[in-house]
């Protein structure tokens, strides 16, 4: 039997180094505000599961020549998952843009309006109210203003909501670590039962054999050992399955590893997940004994809880 512990090591959840993780969940949110004499920003950001990088960003539109520095910053600090970022603007002091009048486009408008009155004979006032919504009346020019200035300011709100963001995708990134470490001690565990229950299978079958045969020739004849041992061969051949446990701790220890690294690991891990269930149902595929088959089919339990667990990893 495989001593799987002496080749990978029993997990220690209170070996502070072990537990110095960086996986992180690929939800969370976060939210920032940063002023200046002139605007205030606030930012929000969320984060959600999804299979490659995804960023969508709503702000005004007079801001979209900051688009891809937003999307770079982003990129830098997340490397997988749905982000959805959401710009609000307050002006504090002058506003960036000035409302300018067309005096000779409402004039004629005015004059439109009233040659129109006067035609069909309606008595009618021409209010303010009237004019200022025809186009063009009234038009928004944006000033000229510091760029530098309002990336500084907007920047500064960004990185405040990232961070926050980051860090629960960090704390939940944790608990799901520890929940797929603790699930995989438990898949040991059952191979561990696995493996010690194999030499008993060909045992079984070899007595169980041995009885058939003779209740069936009622001691009429007799018995060609060699034939029945070359049977058990073929039997035990058939149903070994020692390549596919020692892949499956093998793909634990390696996912234990991945566990602990501090990159995004997310695809690594889902690779890693096919594969165990790959072997497992290899296993389950060459061996008949019940005890086994309720064995594999708790590890394909344990096996699918982690699978559905590393969806959440960036």
């Amino acid at each position: 039997m495989i001593d799987i512990g002496s080749f990978y090591g029993k997990i220690d959840y209170n070996n502070s180094e072990r537990m110095k993780v960086m996986i992180r969940s690929m939800t969370g949110f976060g939210r920032g505000e940063s002023s200046d004499e002139a605007r205030k920003f606030t930012v929000e950001i969320k984060s959600l599961n999804h299979r490659y990088s995804d960023i969508i960003i709503r702000m005004p539109k007079h801001l979209n020549y900051l688009e891809e520095k937003i999307k770079k910053m982003i990129r830098n600090k997340v490397k997988r998952g749905r982000v959805e970022l959401y710009i609000g603007l307050e002006n504090i002091g002058e506003s960036d843009f000035d409302v300018k009048v067309n005096l000779s486009l409402a004039q004629s408008y005015k004059d439109a309006l009233e040659s129109l009155a006067n035609e069909l004979k309606i008595i009618d006032h021409i209010s303010l109210d009237i004019l200022s919504k025809f186009p063009e009346v009234l038009n928004l020019e944006k000033k000229e203003v510091d760029e530098d200035e309002v990336w500084s300011c907007l920047k500064a709100a960004i990185e405040e909501a990232l961070d926050k963001m980051i860090t629960m995708r960090i704390s939940e990134g944790k608990e799901l670590a520890k929940d797929i470490k603790e699930r995989g001690n438990r898949v040991k565990e059952i191979l561990e039962e696995v493996e010690k229950r194999c030499p008993e299978i060909v045992k079984e079958y070899k007595e169980k054999l041995w009885t058939r045969i003779e209740e069936l020739l009622e001691g009429k004849y007799e018995v060609d050992e060699n034939i029945l041992a070359n049977e058990v061969a073929v039997f035990a051949d058939k149903s070994n399955i020692n390549e596919e446990i020692v892949r499956l701790h093998s793909h634990i220890g390696q996912m234990v590893e991945t566990l602990n690294s501090d990159i995004s690991v997310g695809r690594k891990l889902d690779f890693l997940a096919q594969e165990m269930n790959r072997e497992a149902n290899t296993i389950g595929s060459k061996i008949s004994d019940v005890e086994m088959t309720n064995n594999v089919v708790e590890i394909k339990s344990e096996l699918e809880k982690i699978r559905e667990q590393i969806q959440n990893i960036e």
